[in-house]
């Protein structure tokens, strides 16, 4: 049987909490862990048996590991992206890439297969998702509208735990990079109409707490697909992404991982996104499969979100 993969986690946040059950599962090790506040490192170590804490990311890229799962505040992804395959370290990237279109294409323009580098666009791997875009390959669905809304309550700056953050999230680099690939995954079209508007920047955080973006499908055979993204930080509940595909032969809800039909009636399905993805990083480490998504694959995404965000500059 061969050795396990060691994998060193960049980031104590919630995120890398979700990104080690899964590890942990698929019998991947951990064996160092790069922190951004020693105190909450030295928790999240205890939590998950790492033997090695450290406050530095060049201890990562020095280390015997075979790859880094990128779980650090949203700036720090490309540069750190950057440094791994330099290094010849895979890296799993979390969403953002990167903060602006020329970290995303730097990043991009880097990655290749050896070392692996793959982007966490955690949709593409929930079975509700990839069970959509299954029935509009086979010709059974016809996507006409997808309605998300991404609604969260963050007037302080706190992550999905509670805790304090050192950085700030982003709705548009982050959260719409979610649902705008997603769209181009499931339309095949890498340069939709956009049309956007921002409500007023938060006093202290400087951040849009509401956004609205719209695109529309021109080419290919999705070409008029609409897609409406609500999102808000103003939210006071409830909390996650929620999607709603309205289609020529069915309407379907989707949340996390699961789906139903237009009564909200289950529909079973097989996998866990968080999992699936994780896993598709190991077996590319492997050799087994192609790394994917890379960050070339969600780059559409991001030059789309560089528009949005000019546009809101504007």
């Amino acid at each position: 049987m061969p050795d396990p993969i060691r994998l060193a986690m960049i980031g104590e946040g919630a995120i890398a909490d979700i990104h080690m059950r899964a590890l942990s599962e698929l019998g991947a090790k951990v064996p160092l862990l790069v922190y951004g506040k020693a105190e909450d490192g030295e928790d999240f170590a205890a939590r998950w048996g790492i033997d090695r804490v450290s406050g530095t990311y060049h201890d990562a890229l020095a280390s015997e590991v075979d790859g880094l799962v990128i779980a650090s505040p949203s700036g720090m992804h490309a540069e750190q992206a950057l440094m791994a395959v330099a290094a010849g370290k895979h890296a799993l990237v979390e969403i953002p890439v990167g903060l602006t279109l020329a970290d995303c294409e730097a990043l991009a323009a880097a990655g290749t297969d050896h070392p692996v580098v793959m982007a966490c666009h955690t949709r593409r791997f929930s079975p509700a998702h990839r069970w959509v875009k299954a029935e509009i390959e086979a010709g059974r669905f016809t996507l006409q509208h997808l309605v998300a809304e991404t609604f969260f309550f963050r007037r302080e700056n706190l992550n999905m735990a509670g805790k304090p953050r050192s950085w700030v999230d982003s709705l548009l680099w982050h959260h719409a990079a979610h649902t705008i690939d997603l769209f181009i995954w499931l339309t095949g079209d890498e340069e939709p109409h956009i049309i956007a508007q921002a409500g007023p920047d938060h006093p202290e955080l400087g951040i849009p707490m509401d956004v609205t973006i719209g695109l529309k499908a021109g080419a290919g055979s999705m070409a008029g697909a609409l897609l409406t993204l609500s999102m808000s930080f103003n939210n006071r509940g409830p909390f996650g992404g929620f999607y709603r595909y309205i289609g020529d032969t069915g309407t379907y809800h989707v949340f996390r991982d699961e789906l139903g039909d237009h009564e909200r009636s289950p529909l079973l399905l097989k996998g866990e996104a968080f999992l699936d993805q994780d896993r598709a990083f190991l077996a590319a480490i492997r050799g087994d499969s192609a790394p994917a998504p890379t960050p070339a694959d969600v780059l559409p995404a991001m030059r789309i979100i560089d528009e949005i965000d000019r546009m809101f500059a504007s």
